[in-house]
């Protein structure tokens, strides 16, 4: 049986946790798709098994993030806490991607054209607490670079373009989340989870279908 078939189980939970918001549910979806990159290709030898460990560790935090920002309630320092660990699951997006590509300078440019301004005009305003807004803004900012440095990978068209499609569902459930905590604007909140877990399935089918080989374009 093709490991791709394993995505069935974070899928699964992906649905319970969008229909129930259950929190293991949640927290299941990334963990899963950790441990079947773990079993599937964590054991290779060489770069093509070592940087796995770069998704692996980002699906790690986001779990963990899942966590506080689900149970933040009215508390700031949870709000910053998930912040911090969905920070370090985009240095390790970014990481895998380092080692597989380069940045696209005119992709990095055009996020930052877009995201800087929102910062700029819309978030830093509305965001009180200082530290809050540093985090938000470094947050925004690694998130720009993972997405450019994903979009200059140097791996097959397949495995390039899901793992792009996962980092950008990424950033756009995270701009979800921004209009809700910090405009107030709820009309899209509907898409915050199904992107989230979608860019889980998207970037471990990338690595999957790219297996032990280095799935370099020559």
């Amino acid at each position: 049986m093709s490991a791709v078939w394993y995505l069935l189980i974070p899928a699964t939970l992906a649905v319970i946790a969008t229909v129930t918001n259950y929190l293991p549910a949640k927290m299941g979806v990334p963990l899963a798709c950790a441990l079947i990159l773990f079993f599937v290709l964590g054991f290779r030898r060489g770069k093509a098994g070592a940087d796995v460990y770069f998704v692996i560790a980002a699906f790690v935090f986001s779990a963990i993030g899942d966590y506080f920002l689900s149970n933040k309630g009215g508390q700031s320092l949870y709000f910053v806490i998930g912040i911090g660990l969905y920070l370090l699951a985009h240095l390790g997006y970014l990481g895998f991607a380092w080692r597989n590509g380069r940045l696209s300078g005119p992709v990095f440019l055009l996020l930052l054209l877009i995201f800087l301004p929102y910062y700029m005009i819309l978030l830093y305003p509305a965001i009180a607490d200082p530290v809050l807004s540093f985090f938000v803004l470094a947050y925004l900012l690694i998130s720009c670079l993972t997405l450019a440095v994903a979009a200059g990978l140097r791996l097959s068209r397949l495995v390039k373009g899901f793992y792009v499609l996962g980092i950008t569902l990424i950033v756009l459930s995270d701009t979800v989340i921004s209009f809700n905590e910090f405009l107030q604007y709820r009309e899209l909140n509907w898409l915050i989870l199904p992107t989230y877990y979608l860019a889980h399935l998207s970037i471990s089918y990338a690595l999957l279908r790219r297996g032990g080989r280095s799935g370099r374009r020559h």
